[in-house]
């Protein structure tokens, strides 16, 4: 028996459309990972699948009723509010003005969906309570939704969702932003899952080599098609990719900075009783290549906000930034007009559905979205970074319009583009496959060798994405 099934389906509005007519099936009792490079359509096949993208009703069948309860799809993309937030703007994390009695927290938001999901009753408060042990969410349940860090939001969204016990549970992406020891814990969790009679399990992965043992077939996908579907996880071949590093530089030369780029003298942050940071002192010299890390809440986006200016804590502490004492008069575009700059927090808050090329090109006046019209000389600089990063064909694509890895190369795009004394890369990797992290490893490996003054920090919970320029290392303990 069939748990789903489309047949030569294809969707209502033809911008949605995967290449050919859409065969699917889900059999009862397999647990599915769909794979492939980024862009090659996995996301478009799970909107067709949850009527996000309709396709005609004979098209389409369900073992179950009621699909909206039944069917739960969970994108992790780092939202502070709701899937449809419009409010949210990248400095809002740290601005406590903007949190208020009406601020939800874990616990109440938890607690919503729960009330919402079903009968409260003994056995589902058991699930409940199992959910939090497992990801350590009593320590969470007081703290603000806008105040948690990527991994915790992950721990949230995944837990608010498994209180409906759903018969097809899709998720895309559950372990970017999870430290080793969440993402085991996830691992764990979905195992258990899988082990339930009563729910079915598809992961959609840019990453093939985080196909967990209990998936049962792979479908993997490319330019809009389905390339293969295996019965047994298998191993799949690397795609080479072409690289070459032959980017002009930018006319405009920024003044020598001085030998000390960042330094941080008994730095601590607290938000209410919850101390984020404590008696940090951190020497960044030029040229040096850091890599940060830690357990997820300890503390590394709150540090970043302070380098980018991003924090208004970082006037109470004693931080110089390029030989700077901040507070002593610098603007916070002096400090950026040195960084280039991506994070979970940025790709969330590039809202505007414009031409690839005009989000590169904010990069070199270091605003989010475009606010003025760049020079030819500039769009060909932008064309080279993005020909660099292997987007150069989607520089005229709308934004909102693209893979979520194909937006995280623009943002990358982004960073690079005016050759940035400081590079500031907070989970680049996120939502890549296997072909495009390597390529963007590379891209970085290669920019520090050719520029030996400029300096990086580089965060990431998987050591094997660190490029090989990494030569020194913090690590976060949660306080």
């Amino acid at each position: 028996m069939k748990t789903i099934e489309l047949k030569n389906a294809r969707a209502r509005k033809p911008e949605w459309n995967l290449a050919e007519p859409v065969n699917f099936y889900l059999d009862e009792g397999e647990h599915l990972a769909i794979v492939g490079r980024n862009g090659g359509g996995k996301s478009m096949l799970v909107d067709m699948i949850t009527g996000r993208h309709p396709v005609n009703p004979d098209q389409i069948t369900y073992s179950f009723t009621e699909p909206y309860n039944n069917l739960k799809h969970i994108m992790f993309r780092d939202t502070y509010g709701g899937d449809n937030d419009r409010t949210y703007f990248l400095q809002q994390r740290w601005n406590q003005m903007e949190i208020d009695e009406e601020t939800p927290t874990v616990g109440s938001k938890l607690e919503e969906a729960f009330l919402l999901s079903g009968e409260d009753t003994p056995e589902r408060r058991k699930l409940q309570k199992h959910l939090y042990e497992l990801f350590h969410l009593d320590e969470l349940l007081d703290k603000y939704i806008i105040l948690l860090s990527s991994g915790e939001l992950r721990k949230y969204k995944l837990t608010a969702n498994l209180f409906t016990k759903p018969k097809v549970l899709i998720i895309e992406n559950p372990f970017i932003g999870l430290d080793a020891e969440t993402r085991d814990q996830v691992k764990e969790l979905l195992d258990m899952l899988s082990k339930e009679k009563d729910m079915q399990i598809i992961l959609v992965l840019s990453k093939m080599d985080e196909i967990p043992g209990f998936i049962t077939r792979v479908i993997r996908m490319a330019d809009l098609r389905f390339v293969s579907d295996i019965k047994v996880k298998t191993e799949f071949p690397i795609e080479r990719c072409p690289y070459a590093m032959q980017v002009t530089q930018t006319e405009e030369t920024m003044p020598p900075l001085p030998q000390e780029v960042i330094k941080f003298n008994n730095v601590t942050i607290r938000y209410g009783e919850r101390t984020i940071l404590k008696n940090l002192n951190w020497v960044v010299l030029k040229g040096e290549h850091w890599s940060l890390s830690g357990q997820n809440g300890a503390g590394k986006s709150t540090l970043l906000s302070l380098v980018c200016a991003d924090n208004p804590q970082s006037y109470a502490c004693d931080i110089s930034l390029f030989g700077h004492k901040r507070g002593s008069g610098e603007s916070i575009w002096d400090i950026k007009k040195h960084i280039g700059y991506v994070s979970p927090e940025m790709h969330r808050s590039y809202k505007q559905n414009i031409p690839a090329i005009q989000i590169v090109a904010s990069g070199l006046k270091d605003t989010v979205g475009l606010y003025y019209k760049p020079t030819q000389q500039e769009k060909d600089l932008c064309i080279e970074w993005m020909n660099l990063f292997g987007i150069k064909h989607l520089a005229d694509r709308k934004f909102l319009e693209m893979s979520s890895g194909e937006q995280r190369l623009v943002l990358l795009a982004r960073a690079f583009v005016k050759s940035p004394d400081l590079l500031i890369l907070d989970e680049p990797l996120h939502g890549l496959d296997l072909c495009n992290r390597n390529l963007v490893k590379a891209v970085i490996d290669r920019y520090m060798f050719e520029n030996p003054d400029r300096t990086l920090i580089y965060v990431t919970h998987y050591e094997s994405e660190l490029p090989n320029c990494i030569d020194n290392s913090l690590y976060l303990k949660k306080n």
